[in-house]
């Protein structure tokens, strides 16, 4: 089973930075998104005492593991229609291990990148350089770069079409990060956006990122940094065991 996951991990991997296109898309794109709002908003909007590009900054890291996990999870439906996945469902292993190699896969993925991020910010006076935040960065990214992960390979499993895919993952996790805190703050909102806020599980795994950057303040309204932990926790379990549980369910566009 080890080595069946560590196949699906290193081919996602190789598969993912050969393909030049979904990797500019998958950090390109937050960039630019980063850049235009940095740019435009930074003299106009403040948090507490940040300026918006230091708002921002870890909604655009969550933004990248998010549009990583989309980029790299396209690949379940270019495999069924390869006929790779067919060969892989008929291998002498666990379908558990599937899902597996293939969410750490895009996880890496999207820790990678989101840590080219990191460290670009670092590098530019954004994000404290002191061990210990990096090192909780780091951990919240993999943890989130998971939980990203496993719902955009549950959700590719169950569809036909890339097209279809980006359409579904367009319409769920975009309003997911919009309504996360990553673009505004949850203090101030209307009530009813603040219940969604409070109802999305993105919302605590910015919130943590948040709390390890020592992004947070009074403004913001964060949950405190153990509901954070808790809660994304279970966002990741629950992402990877309805991955693992999509897997099992023997259906008749396994064998197409």
């Amino acid at each position: 089973m080890s080595r069946a996951v560590y196949a699906l991990w290193h081919r996602e991997l190789v598969r993912f930075l050969g393909d030049r296109s979904r990797l500019i898309g998958s950090l390109g794109q937050p960039l630019v998104f980063f850049l235009l709002f940095a740019g435009a908003l930074r003299d106009s909007l403040r948090v507490g005492d940040q300026s918006y590009g230091t708002f921002f900054f870890p909604g655009t890291l969550a933004m990248i593991a998010m549009f990583t996990a989309i980029f790299s999870t396209i690949t379940v439906i270019e495999d069924r229609k390869e006929g790779f996945l067919q060969g892989v469902l008929v291998a002498p292993v666990p379908r558990f291990a599937i899902a597996l190699g293939k969410v750490l896969g895009g996880a890496t993925l999207g820790f990678l990148l989101s840590a080219i991020f990191l460290i670009g910010g670092i590098a530019f006076g954004m994000v404290d350089s002191a061990p210990q935040v990096i090192l909780e960065a780091l951990g919240v990214l993999l943890l989130l770069s998971f939980a990203l992960t496993g719902c955009g390979f549950a959700l590719a499993w169950v569809m036909d079409s890339t097209a279809g895919y980006h359409g579904i993952m367009m319409l769920v996790l975009m309003p997911a990060l919009l309504l996360s805190g990553a673009f505004f703050p949850a203090a101030g909102a209307h009530e009813g956006v603040r219940a969604i806020m409070a109802a999305n599980p993105m919302t605590y795994g910015v919130g943590l990122l948040r709390h390890a950057l020592g992004n947070a303040n009074a403004a913001m309204d964060l949950p405190a940094p153990s509901t954070c932990l808790f809660a994304t926790l279970i966002f990741a379990g629950a992402s990877f065991a309805l991955a693992a549980a999509v897997t099992t369910r023997r259906t008749a566009r396994d064998a197409t």
